[in-house]
């Protein structure tokens, strides 16, 4: 049976947003994102878009480019709700749908054809989305995710777009390499330094040249570029909370070794949501004494994946919660209302700076292991065990639990 993969994006969801609580936002430039000449764009109106603006600009740029430009800091909490009134409204709809970020899905409609039509049921929930909830949003259908979602950017704004099965590779052929999810900056001057601007001569190139240049990423990038996907629709389900518990081989008094481990276990798990590509706006701290008494403080904290903001809150949870004077047992951490966003909702307060050095960290991590780069506040914490992916699949709630 002959694949039907739907790939569905909301129209620049940020401002759509925005518009949706102020009307008088339509057809005007907006630029959302942190206001200081430091902070960057996370999203910007069609209208800004004209002007060359565009995501993880710098803001300073930006406002040059478009000096009336209308800039607002972002609400991460009113897109996070919005999100999730589109996606109840995908999962009443569909059987099999992943949500690949706060604003992208992905649908699986294959075999449905001969009770609705895939085409219709996509339009009926293209309209659907649109009277409930306000948000214009693009989709694109193929026989694969990587065609569907590059045929839904195509269609941007408001529309909608089909690739015939048999067609995949000569849609691609003129677009630019840029247009093939997962080419970031590195990889499209990789391209470049080859001669490589177009899909269509990335499809002319050998299998085994890319692969010499860019090893496994190199095959899956020219099988993209042949229309070949075989990656599979995920079915979703929302991750609620991450955390992680440390269990004392001999209970402890020492405070300064808590506050270590607090902020080890506070900055993995940061990096845990990077990673899965989510925030959090709950934190918990959790702490068990010596006579088996267990108690927990959280609180509510903006959407953020960032350690920076992550590490200082779980200390301040800690000294409030820690006030009977008693050895210690288990201490644990826990990060819940997880969303889809990644570092993406972060751009709205953080500078160009601290991104960049957030992209380096994680790029170490990433090829190195969890542990290979640490801040100095974690430097005296010994290893907390080897966190697995909570993203991955597996129980989101207990990431580890070593003894020491």
């Amino acid at each position: 049976m002959q694949s039907v993969i739907t790939h569905m994006d909301l129209d620049s969801f940020f401002v759509s947003v925005e518009r949706l609580r102020n009307s008088s936002l339509e057809g005007k430039p907006i630029i959302i994102g942190g206001n200081s000449d430091r902070g960057v764009v996370a999203s910007c109106s069609y209208e800004a878009r004209a002007f060359g603006i565009h995501s993880a600009m710098p803001m300073k740029q930006a406002k040059q480019l478009c000096p009336q430009a209308i800039i607002l800091r972002g609400d991460s909490q009113a897109y996070s709700d919005h999100s999730k009134m589109v996606t109840e409204i995908i999962a009443e709809e569909v059987p099999v749908y992943e949500k690949s970020s706060i604003d992208e899905f992905y649908l699986d409609l294959t075999g449905m054809e001969k009770f609705f039509g895939t085409w219709k049921l996509a339009m009926h929930l293209k309209d659907k989305i649109l009277k409930e909830t306000g948000l214009p949003i693009s989709f694109g259908v193929s026989i694969n995710k990587t065609v569907s979602k590059i045929a839904t950017g195509t269609a941007k704004p408001a529309g909608q777009r089909k690739i015939e099965p048999g067609t995949e590779k000569d849609f691609l052929a003129p677009l630019s390499v840029r247009k093939i999810p997962g080419v970031g900056t590195e990889t499209y001057k990789t391209l470049r330094n080859l001669g490589i601007q177009h899909i269509h001569t990335l499809q002319q190139m050998p299998m085994e040249l890319m692969e010499r240049t860019l090893h496994k990423p190199g095959v899956d990038l020219w099988k993209k570029a042949q229309g070949i996907d075989h990656s599979k629709v995920e079915p979703f389900q929302e991750r609620k909370s991450i955390g992680t518990e440390r269990t004392f081989e001999r209970d402890t008094i020492d405070i300064q070794k808590l506050r270590l481990i607090l902020s080890a276990m506070a900055e993995n798990l940061a990096y845990q949501l990077r990673k899965g590509n989510k925030v959090c706006s709950c934190i918990t701290v959790k702490i068990r004494y010596s006579d088996f008494n267990t108690h927990s403080l959280q609180a509510k904290i903006a959407y953020t994946s960032a350690d920076h903001v992550l590490i200082p809150k779980a200390l301040d949870l800690f000294e409030r919660l820690y006030n009977r004077r008693l050895l210690v047992r288990l201490i644990g951490l826990r990060f819940s209302d997880l969303a889809g966003g990644g570092l993406q909702i972060n751009l709205f307060e953080d500078s160009e700076e601290l991104i960049n050095l957030y992209q380096a960290m994680d790029k170490i991590r990433n090829r190195f292991g969890d542990h290979a780069i640490k801040r100095a506040i974690g430097l005296g914490a010994k290893s907390i065990g080897r966190y697995d992916n909570p993203f991955d699949g597996g129980p989101p709630i207990l990431l580890a639990n070593r003894r020491s």
